[in-house]
């Protein structure tokens, strides 16, 4: 399966979720029609993830019943897919900050990440 394919599946799967919100992150660079100079594009570019959102938290004791969006980060590869440096460096930054990043390979790699149980999975 394409890495398109498996990103959509997650994207398909974690929006029923009522408490995610994940959205496609294009990264890249492409050159300025009017310089030339090389424009770079995307959320974390080079090495942001390809699926960037967040999860609402509830906090607790002290601030107990609040609700907060935890910055989440998936980058999606297929069983095969290396992981480049720079989005090696970004998952860690991501996490070193207190969000949720990680490398998934399928829905249930995407699930796992964000601590979706069976109940969750099978309400939604």
């Amino acid at each position: 399966m394409s890495e398109t394919a498996i990103q959509q599946r997650i994207r398909l799967a974690l929006g029923r979720l009522p408490w995610v919100r994940m959205f496609r992150n294009n990264c890249g660079k492409l050159p300025d029609p009017r310089t030339g100079r090389w424009i770079e594009f995307g959320v974390g570019s080079p090495g942001g993830g390809d699926l960037l959102g967040w999860r609402t938290v509830t906090i607790t004791p002290e601030m107990v019943g609040q609700r907060v969006a935890q910055f989440v980060s998936l980058e999606v590869k297929t069983a095969t897919g290396r992981v480049r440096p720079e989005q090696e460096r970004w998952r860690q930054a991501v996490e070193r900050a207190g969000g949720v990043a990680a490398v998934v390979r399928s829905v249930e790699d995407a699930e796992r990440a964000l601590g979706v149980t069976d109940y969750e999975r099978d309400c939604a």
